[in-house]
């Protein structure tokens, strides 16, 4: 059974930093890509950040690019987000998941991340 945890959200100041971990189990977590993902009230889904299964062709939207970092540790099965120059707009629940960005594989709960001075 697929298992994702995302931990490392709260409250950030307006250009301060967050490190997003997830914690994966049930699947053989080094032979798939990963992604980051969010959602803010009332706005839709956004894919955020990709990774392939070795740690190869991170993917950033262009929301984030420059300011959000994604790895990887397969030896501890877990992907992370180093998210800096952090803006009130990336306020959001932000979810890890299993594949690739945009492709619809489970994801965790969320974990929330707001950002406001």
């Amino acid at each position: 059974q697929v298992q994702l945890v995302e931990s490392g959200g709260g409250l950030a100041q307006p250009g301060g930093s967050r490190r997003l971990s997830c914690a994966a189990s049930g699947f053989t977590f080094s032979n798939y890509a990963m992604s980051w993902a969010r959602q803010a009230p009332g706005k839709g889904f956004e894919w955020v950040s990709g990774i392939g299964s070795d740690g190869s062709d991170p993917y950033y939207a262009d929301s984030v690019k420059g300011r959000f970092t994604i790895s990887r540790d397969n030896a501890k099965n877990t992907l992370y987000l180093q998210m800096n120059r952090l803006k009130p707009e990336d306020t959001a629940l932000y979810y890890c998941s299993k594949g690739g960005p945009g492709f619809p594989g489970p994801r965790g709960r969320g974990t929330q991340v707001t950002v406001s001075s």
